[in-house]
């Protein structure tokens, strides 16, 4: 059947609770190639995507591209793993979105509490999780906004999960993690300090973390193949993220790969959810239109906007901007942001150009130690801004 390209449009309605519908709608005006013909259209981008695949920097892609209000690519590349008998992958295919989750769950519920008066961001974090008080105080000097920016002193990692079995038993250990630096004199980016600000929204929200963003957030914008904890019924449609030998001693599929948020229960503020490129599209395409219906359009330039402190910083609250060299490459403009995950995953977001890109793989598997994707991300897309003529 052919498809021409669509035009995204959120149909929400702000008295309802119940999920929202996406409507696409075909525009006969759009002025690039038919839908069906993207493989023609975004030929040196989707080129980059399959050599990547030959030289096994990662086993399988899927790519959602946003320009101007109207979804212009939607296409998947490669099988689930590298054996020829292995699933092929679609635009259907889920993936473990690892950090990215930071942006589409967690940024965007403190965008929500922040709105409703709940969360003062420069509010002390011990004001909600005394826990986290210990004896040092500079801990107290700590606030939501420091671990948005990632500036909060706290280590960029901890393998938390081999000192804990379950999740009270983490909730202690995250706790008392100790402080790298002194609060707000140093940028280092801090799955801590996303794990505590995770905790600390429930707290606020009171409620979890992956209830409140299902109703308030996937839920709203018509995500629907977007969740936490993804149902069993979900899982052919999952390429495998890992094969794990040393931890759970299984191979990772349908379930998050992260390792810490495992001990959690799937659920945890930097990592854990799964999405579609189609559904990071819905979303992205939400953020370029002014937030609705998450967020106001102020409180989105807000968290969006790079902060000034520390020196040479390029973290905003909770999204990260094009520094140089950048994983957007070159032509992302100064006012984009966008986010990166672990397992290869990332969503970039250019409101000067109106243009989105989610670049879905599984590059940790069969194990973490292949990096390549580094270089295939910037070339992907200048490739697909080149294409666009979004190159100034």
């Amino acid at each position: 059947m052919r498809v021409v390209y669509p035009s995204l449009k959120v149909c929400y309605n702000p008295d309802s609770r119940s999920p929202l519908s996406v409507s696409i709608r075909a525009h006969a005006n759009f002025p690039f190639p038919a839908f069906d013909q993207q493989d023609s259209f975004f030929a040196s981008a989707f080129a980059i995507l399959r050599q990547a695949i030959t030289e096994r920097a990662f086993p399988t892609a899927s790519v959602a591209i946003t320009y101007g209000g109207k979804l212009v690519a939607l296409r998947s590349f490669g099988r689930f793993t590298y054996g020829p008998e292995s699933t092929p992958v679609s635009e259907s295919s889920i993936f473990d979105l690892a950090s990215v989750s930071k942006v589409v769950a967690t940024t965007s519920m403190a965008m929500i509490l922040y709105e409703r008066g709940l969360l003062d961001l420069d509010a002390p974090v011990v004001g909600v999780l005394p826990e986290f008080a210990g004896e040092d105080t500079h801990r107290r000097e700590i606030t939501f906004r420091m671990l948005l920016a990632h500036n909060s002193g706290l280590p960029a990692y901890e393998k938390l999960y081999l000192r804990a079995a379950e999740r009270e038993e983490f909730l202690r250990e995250v706790f008392s993690v100790p402080l790298k630096n002194s609060p707000a004199t140093h940028a280092e980016y801090s799955d801590i300090g996303f794990i505590l600000l995770g905790i600390a929204m429930e707290r606020i929200a009171q409620e979890p973390l992956d209830r409140f963003c299902q109703r308030e957030e996937f839920g709203p914008l018509g995500m629907a193949h977007t969740a936490f904890r993804p149902p069993a019924a979900w899982k052919s449609q999952i390429p495998p993220t890992a094969d794990d030998q040393t931890f759970r001693k299984r191979i990772i599929q349908g379930e998050v790969q992260d390792e810490n948020t495992s001990v959690m229960g799937g659920v945890a503020g930097h990592a854990g959810v799964f999405s579609t490129a189609a559904d990071l599209a819905i979303f992205a395409h939400a953020m370029l239109s002014g937030g609705a219906p998450i967020a106001r359009r102020e409180t989105l330039a807000l968290f969006t906007r790079r902060e000034t402190s520390p020196p040479r910083t390029s973290r905003a609250l909770g999204w990260d901007t094009p520094s140089s060299p950048s994983q957007s490459g070159k032509y992302f403009s100064p006012s984009s942001f966008g986010h990166l995950g672990y397992t290869g995953t990332s969503l970039w977001i250019d409101p000067e150009r109106q243009l989105s890109v989610a670049l879905l793989t599984n590059r940790t598997w069969p194990n973490c130690s292949n990096w390549a994707i580094k270089e295939v991300r910037p070339k992907f897309h200048d490739a697909v801004a080149e294409a666009l003529g979004a190159v100034r």
